[in-house]
């Protein structure tokens, strides 16, 4: 599972998702990518569980790139544990994607084989998505 090695600050805000993507909007490095359609947080798990339908499906062919990383925690509260006494423990890692963003691209397989992919990918995702591919 993805995480940072080391971070500043152990415990951080929940922040707010508004707006679109200002960077990582267009395909850079593929030729088929799957795009977010709204904004959220992405666990590192549901991140995995992607790129392992992709590359599943593609039978290890092609390349994938991940342009998404999870660097920010998560923190939970212990199960009935009374309100007060500080914030809880860092439990998960998330990645703060905003709509525009492109998460994954793959290249080097064909049309078809990219799309269907993706799709199954997106299934993996707990927000709406767009297949895109580059214009060349």
């Amino acid at each position: 599972m993805l995480m940072p090695k080391k971070v500043k600050y152990r415990k951080r805000q929940r922040g707010r998702m508004k707006g679109n993507a200002q960077k990582g909007s267009s395909i850079a490095f593929g030729t088929y990518g799957l795009k977010a359609m709204e904004s959220g947080w992405i666990t590192s798990r549901q991140i995995e569980a992607t790129r392992i339908a992709i590359t599943r499906h593609v039978k290890r062919g092609g390349k994938v790139w991940i342009r998404i990383f999870p660097d920010k925690p998560v923190t939970k509260k212990p199960a009935e544990t009374r309100m007060g006494k500080g914030k809880g423990s860092p439990e998960y890692w998330v990645a703060v994607v905003k709509s525009g963003r492109i998460m994954f691209e793959l290249d080097g397989v064909p049309f078809e084989l990219a799309k269907e992919a993706m799709r199954l990918a997106s299934h993996k995702l707990p927000i709406k998505t767009k297949f895109v591919h580059k214009e060349s």
